[in-house]
């Protein structure tokens, strides 16, 4: 029969001592658990204690875990505490399976606008760390950049053509199914409703100028923060947590240069690519959709398309697509790195990657936006 885990404590003035016997594993079930629990109580309100685990017949994970747990419990209460005449293996052990107390969100008080008004405060507070952060971090990005323009050898190639590859041509047919769907919806709403003033043919110019100059754009990138944005944040984050990220620097690496530059560039290369093929497949969907729903000819369909649209519309899409890539791999970077060492806190990242991208797309699509109509582009 084995013997189960037991705690006997020998006082004095000084110290308390706590012997341990028996087998630590993690069979003993409950009875391992109470046992760790009788240690913090018998050494509680001494001025030190050491924990004797030379009787210890046998030890796993679970026992180690839950006997540094005593003691850091212990010495959080104002008892110098220690851990003594371990075997060899015993030690290990313990050193590796250390207890590491997780911090815990207390849900706040429901105080109705006194609560939202410090949630927002707190939400604008983050918001503004967040934009210091991201001017830092752009800050990095670029001195890494300008340390491979110095020395191109330090620039990756073969990690930029690979992350181009995943970036751009794999996700070739959702791009195009989802702008193809979108032109076939805007040209079909859009015969629809100018229909009812004789004017359907002007369908084509709603099509050829919103998904020139705005949807295809931006829907793209939406897809982009959320296909390519969270796999750089969960890469990176997975990274993170494994400690690969410390090894690089270890090694005399810069991070930013090995594992955010490059996906940087891929982006900033693949979303323009990524933009043209969504124009041509919306315009494509609105053409079809002309044809069969509105009895607009292919041939009327292009000739309307030349006179509504100029090359300054075709290129205000493409101008944004670069700084829409940027804006994306920056944010999904900085969340990566932002990852601890739990899987809650890397779906968390993601998550955050994945909205913050969203959003500040669309409010870099508003800024251009606004600029172009004012330079009247």
């Amino acid at each position: 029969m084995q013997a189960e885990p037991q705690v006997l404590s020998e006082a004095n003035p000084d110290e308390v001592r706590l012997v341990l016997s028996g087998r630590w594993t993690l069979p003993a079930g409950a009875v391992l658990e109470e046992a760790s629990l009788d240690i913090e109580t018998r050494a509680r309100g001494a001025p030190a204690a050491v924990i004797d685990v030379s009787g210890v017949e046998a030890l796993d994970t679970s026992g180690a875990w839950l006997i540094d747990r005593a003691r850091v419990r212990l010495e959080k209460s104002g008892v110098a505490t220690t851990i003594g005449w371990a075997a060899p293996r015993h030690e290990i052990l313990l050193k590796e399976a250390h207890f590491r107390e997780f911090a815990v969100t207390s849900k706040p008080e429901d105080r109705g606008l006194v609560a939202g008004l410090a949630e927002l405060g707190s939400n604008i507070v983050d918001a503004g760390r967040d934009v210091v952060g991201g001017v830092a971090f752009l800050g990095e990005v670029v001195a890494a950049g300008m340390r491979c323009v110095a020395n191109p050898s330090r620039l990756r190639p073969t990690s930029i053509t690979s992350h181009v590859e995943n970036f751009a041509f794999r996700a070739l047919p959702i791009i195009a199914l989802i702008n193809f769907l979108v032109g076939c919806i805007v040209a079909q709403q859009g015969i629809f409703q100018l229909s009812r003033f004789g004017a359907a043919a002007f369908a084509v110019d709603l099509i050829g100028i919103l998904v020139l100059r705005e949807l295809a754009v931006l829907l793209t990138s939406i897809m982009v923060a959320g296909r390519s944005g969270s796999a750089i944040t969960a890469e990176i984050g997975s990274m993170k947590m494994r400690e690969e990220i410390d090894a690089l620097r270890v090694m005399g690496l810069d991070p930013v240069e090995v594992l955010v530059l490059p996906r940087i560039l891929a982006l900033i290369i693949s979303l323009p690519l990524l933009t043209f093929v969504a124009d041509m497949s919306a315009i494509f969907g609105g053409l079809l959709v002309a044809w069969g729903y509105g009895d607009i000819s292919p041939e009327i369909f292009m000739a309307r398309l030349r006179n509504a649209i100029a090359m300054n519309t075709f290129l205000v899409g493409l101008i944004k697509a670069p700084f829409m890539a940027l804006v994306i791999g920056m944010i999904a970077a900085m969340e990566g790195f932002r990852v601890q060492g739990s899987s809650e806190s890397l779906g968390r990242q993601v998550t955050a990657s994945v909205v913050k991208a969203i959003f500040m797309v669309i409010v870099v699509d508003g800024m251009f936006a606004m600029f172009f109509a004012a330079i009247r582009y």
